[in-house]
């Protein structure tokens, strides 16, 4: 998601009138505002605000909430997690701002800080030292145990998902998002949505975990 274009006409907006309502919402904010947008996770469409001062990064729901699937681009829930992780260690940007008001720019959006890094496409890292890949492997696996290991109470995260077992929230979750959103019958799914409740995983300890853990994301 290194590439930067200019927003799409799904996902365009009124840049001024964000601009307007960010300097009476976040603290130090001042225009002119510069957007653009980058390529590829575009399930939560993100970009780049560009200021004369500071770069942001803005992460927004696709659409307006009444057209989306119930409990789908929970944004709302992405800055909670994250600014909660913060103060217990895990490598998250600071969360700056969450606006849940869509006459904004006709969607749910927050801000968060800009970090600057590379992004490495392919996960055998060509072109690396032996050392450096070591040392980003090894870096990878010492945050994702960070995470598992964060104690949900600590972090006030313990209301923010069910308790019971998670993989059989999950299965009925998605076999109820994917009978909303089916054009037509696929065998296959059908078969898999009535094998995979007889087959859940026993076990209902409760963490926090990454759902596309990946060296790029």
């Amino acid at each position: 998601m290194s590439q930067l274009q200019e927003a799409t006409e799904r996902h365009r907006f009124d840049a001024d009138r964000l601009a307007g309502y960010l300097a009476g919402h976040l603290p130090g904010f001042a225009g002119p505002l510069e957007v653009k947008q980058f390529q590829g996770g575009q399930s939560n469409p993100t970009y780049l605000l560009i200021t004369p001062a500071r770069r942001y990064v803005m992460r927004s729901k696709p659409g307006p909430a009444a057209r989306l699937l119930p409990s789908a681009h929970a944004i709302e829930r992405e800055f909670r997690l994250m600014r909660a992780l913060a103060p217990q260690g895990v490598p998250v940007p600071e969360m700056l701002l969450l606006c849940e008001d869509e006459s904004v720019i006709g969607r749910a959006f927050f801000l968060m800080e800009h970090v600057d890094g590379r992004i490495f496409w392919e996960q055998s890292l060509p072109g690396l030292a032996p050392a450096e890949r070591g040392a980003i492997y090894d870096e990878m696996n010492r945050v994702i145990a960070k995470l598992h290991s964060v104690d949900i109470e600590r972090a006030g995260l313990a209301d923010y998902g069910k308790a019971g077992n998670y993989f059989a929230r999950q299965i009925g979750r998605w076999s109820k998002q994917y009978r909303a959103s089916e054009t037509e019958a696929i065998e296959a799914m059908d078969r898999l949505i009535d094998w995979l409740p007889a087959h859940v995983p026993p076990g209902d300890e409760t963490t926090v975990v990454h759902g596309d853990f990946r060296l790029d994301n």
